[in-house]
């Protein structure tokens, strides 16, 4: 059985562990900030999503997969109850699990991400990524060079190239499996996520600037979160944790440990 690879805060701390997971195209390592801070109150684990970061790459990517995932985690480090925090992709995943597993989730949390379908709209940085040609970028640098011909925001360029890494054949590759998340895109990212209603306490992290969870979403959050409450973060856009990690981190603090 493929076990998600994580890396743990806090492990001599008691509570209701949290799992955190993060965004496509995203890993742990962008989370280590706030694990460090989070591990000081109760178990903290970071997670990569399948076929991200340091975890198992398979050619299944959809959001059952993933509710899979973090059963088969759950159950190999002997976890009966969690909180759950995902971002973008990683909200889709967690709101998926609490559904399906509603009696193994206290309390959830989704980061700038609402329960529908959302149109493809990743199409350009897909195109970047397959546009680096590995048998002939060497370096880096030359890897962001081919990365900002089509890509013009420059923190968009470094979340990408923090996937970079040296294979033990001495080349550069992408952590994440390119081929599989450009194939399956539309099943992860172009579908809602399924019926069902998870009543547990939960909260929505929306960036104030950003439009993933617009006012219209809230009839549509509510009817399958009943029991939510949906916050926007001051001057943050999606990548809200980073963007304003002060006020994020205070509105989880405040929901976990109230």
């Amino acid at each position: 059985m493929n076990l998600l690879h994580s890396k743990i805060y806090g492990t001599e701390q008691t509570g209701t562990p949290l799992l955190v997971f993060h965004g496509l195209f995203g890993m742990l390592d962008n989370w280590g900030s706030f694990g460090k801070e989070f591990g000081e109150l109760f178990p903290t684990h970071l997670m990569d999503l399948r076929n991200h970061g340091k975890s198992f790459h398979s050619e299944e990517m959809d959001l059952d997969a993933m509710t899979a995932d973090i059963l088969n985690y759950m159950e190999a480090h002997g976890l009966e109850k969690i909180n759950l925090l995902g971002h973008s992709l990683g909200g889709k995943a967690v709101m998926t699990f609490a559904i399906t597993y509603p009696e193994k989730v206290e309390k959830l949390i989704v980061v700038d991400m609402a329960p529908k379908a959302y149109p493809p709209h990743h199409q350009g940085i897909i195109k970047a990524l397959q546009s680096v040609d590995f048998s002939v970028v060497k370096s880096r640098q030359e890897a962001e060079g081919i990365l900002s011909e089509y890509i013009h925001e420059k923190s968009v360029i470094q979340f990408l190239a923090k996937n970079l890494y040296w294979t033990e054949e001495k080349n550069l590759a992408w952590r994440f499996n390119l081929k599989t998340l450009a194939e399956k895109y539309n099943d992860f990212v172009a579908s809602a996520i399924k019926f069902g209603q998870f009543s547990g306490e939960t909260l929505f992290l929306g960036g104030a600037k950003s439009n993933y969870i617009l006012p219209q979403d809230e009839f549509l959050i509510k009817q399958q979160f009943p029991n939510s409450k949906i916050i926007h973060i001051a001057n943050a856009g999606h990548w809200v944790q980073a963007e304003n990690p002060k006020d994020f981190n205070q509105a989880v603090k405040d929901f976990l440990v109230r």
